[in-house]
């Protein structure tokens, strides 16, 4: 068995440039050069028989034998780094403090926590909500989520998480009533939004080619997880980003109308806390991880 296993400084390499999607990011992680991250992914290529990265210009790009394999062994490397810190740390119960906001604790994280502490028993993960830009030093955390990266504190690096669209989302009992079969027939509906997503309507309408009517019938919410469910109870039409949907779509709750317009949103980004605990990472390799099974697993 022991064999059988590829050069583990060659996974170690690939696992961080799949994570990044860049080599150059994966060399700055591992504190190597770019050319020895590119030699360990084709010292891996060849040990395994197959292409994971797609080569061009100024650019790698994981092929899908890669991102299978990418999901299979981030789980493992994580579980390989949680026992040996299980070696050099105290049986203590260890935490990490995730800060995030409140619709994505809501919608994401929390449905998703289950997972993480049936696979990591010994780490307790501790979850707390705001709407402020990321800063250390006005609120203590491990790593912090927000969508997009200004306002950040000098001292945090954003990181990418994930990209994600804004989707049209109803009550399935709202859309029999007052079908939307084209972008003009959702003014014929409320449109819900969230108060931090004020604009997210006009730029749709925009996309979708449509004038939005100045006294149309609208609601709005505090946060994007009361705006779900507003729809949820049929008073009215949302846009939702996709992270955020959960199983809605997947269960029958909401119903995307109109599944071709989808409105790029800004990406997910993640920081660390300077002073963040080892377990850290583990949490990172985690959310990695479902991310990536969400994206594949069937809607």
């Amino acid at each position: 068995m022991i064999s059988d296993l590829p050069p583990l400084n060659a996974v170690r390499a690939f696992a961080s440039a799949a994570r990044h999607q860049s080599f150059s990011r994966a060399a700055e992680e591992l504190h190597v050069t770019h050319s020895a991250v590119s030699r360990h992914i084709r010292l891996l290529e060849e040990h395994l028989g197959v292409l994971l990265f797609e080569r061009r210009n100024r650019q790698s790009v994981l092929t899908p034998i890669g991102q299978a394999y990418y999901q299979q062994i981030s789980l493992g490397l994580a579980q390989i780094a949680n026992a040996t810190q299980a070696l050099t740390r105290s049986s203590a119960s260890r935490k990490v403090t995730i800060n995030v906001r409140p619709s994505f604790a809501v919608r994401w994280l929390i449905p998703r926590l289950p997972d993480f502490m049936a696979q990591f028993p010994e780490i307790k993960p501790e979850v707390v909500t705001s709407t402020l830009a990321p800063d250390p030093s006005r609120e203590a955390f491990d790593v912090v989520v927000r969508r997009g990266s200004s306002g950040w504190a000098a001292n945090l690096e954003p990181n990418v998480l994930l990209e994600d669209d804004l989707l049209l989302v109803a009550a399935p009992s709202l859309l029999q009533a007052i079908p939307v079969q084209a972008p003009a027939d959702v003014l014929r509906h409320t449109l819900l939004s969230g108060r931090t997503r004020s604009g997210d309507w006009q730029a749709w309408c925009k996309l979708a080619g449509v004038n939005q009517a100045r006294q149309q019938p609208a609601l709005q919410f505090d946060h994007m997880h009361l705006v779900l469910q507003a729809a949820v109870d049929g008073l009215g039409v949302a846009l939702c980003p996709a992270s955020l949907l959960g199983k809605d779509l997947a269960t029958g709750r909401l119903y995307n109308p109109l599944p071709h317009l989808r409105l790029p949103l800004t990406r997910y980004y993640y920081g660390v806390s300077q002073d963040a605990v080892a377990e850290t990472q583990v949490f990172i390799d985690w959310m990695f991880s479902r991310f990536q099974h969400d994206t594949a697993a069937p809607a």
